[in-house]
């Protein structure tokens, strides 16, 4: 992760995660905000590869900022970091497009496991949010054994998407993979998340769970 965004509103926690975030990441670039609209200007005018975001800002949400970076910054990766571990703050954020959701906590060395994880392609998920997801997605009206590739209607070249989309490659990691450009797999995300139903990463990833991908080569 070269240029990471970091928005929390209270200085004392922001320094804390920016150290936090050197120690996982000792050679990025960090920005830091306290507004999520000094946030949203920071994404119309840099790069990100990843964004920490707060939820309860002064001025509005960091689900803000993680809708407008899967809109215009799609390969950015949006990670959660926040006191709040309930349903009304958690899904809102996974359906904008959260890759990730860390509760503040959390003890530093976990915190810290956690990011460090995200190199293997693993959305970072305190434990307590890990089992709502599951036994949220274990609710819906999807069967609950794996459907056969067919019954969703993936093409192998969507297949292959998935698989990397699940694993955290961004697009134009995948682009390289596949001989095909980002705008190219950008598409072929769409479509996926159209055909599964899903729209972030963190629910890609459980399909692709689902599906039975990560036993693949």
């Amino acid at each position: 992760m070269d240029h990471i965004l970091l928005l929390e509103d209270i200085p004392e926690i922001r320094a804390w995660l920016k150290a936090l975030i050197k120690q996982v990441f000792a050679n990025a670039q960090i920005t830091e905000c306290s507004r999520v609209q000094d946030a949203l200007a920071f994404v119309n005018s840099q790069r990100f590869d990843l964004a920490l975001l707060d939820l309860g800002l002064p001025d509005g949400s960091g689900v803000e900022v993680i809708a407008a970076l899967r809109d215009r910054q799609p390969e950015a990766q949006s990670v959660i970091v926040t006191i709040h571990d309930d349903d009304e703050h958690l899904f809102p954020a996974l359906q904008a497009g959260a890759f990730g959701y860390l509760l503040k906590e959390q003890s530093r060395e976990l915190l810290i496991e956690q990011l460090q994880r995200m190199s293997q392609g693993e959305p970072p998920l305190s434990p307590s949010i890990a089992r709502k997801v599951i036994s949220y997605f274990g609710k819906q009206k999807r069967p609950q054994a794996a459907a056969p590739l067919h019954e969703v209607s993936l093409t192998d070249r969507e297949t292959e998407v998935l698989l990397r989309v699940a694993k955290g490659f961004t697009l134009p990691e995948i682009g390289v993979q596949l001989g095909l450009s980002r705008h190219t797999i950008a598409d072929y995300v769409k479509q996926i998340y159209r055909k599964l139903n899903v729209s972030s990463r963190a629910e890609a990833a459980l399909e692709a769970q689902r599906l039975g991908l990560f036993g693949r080569n």
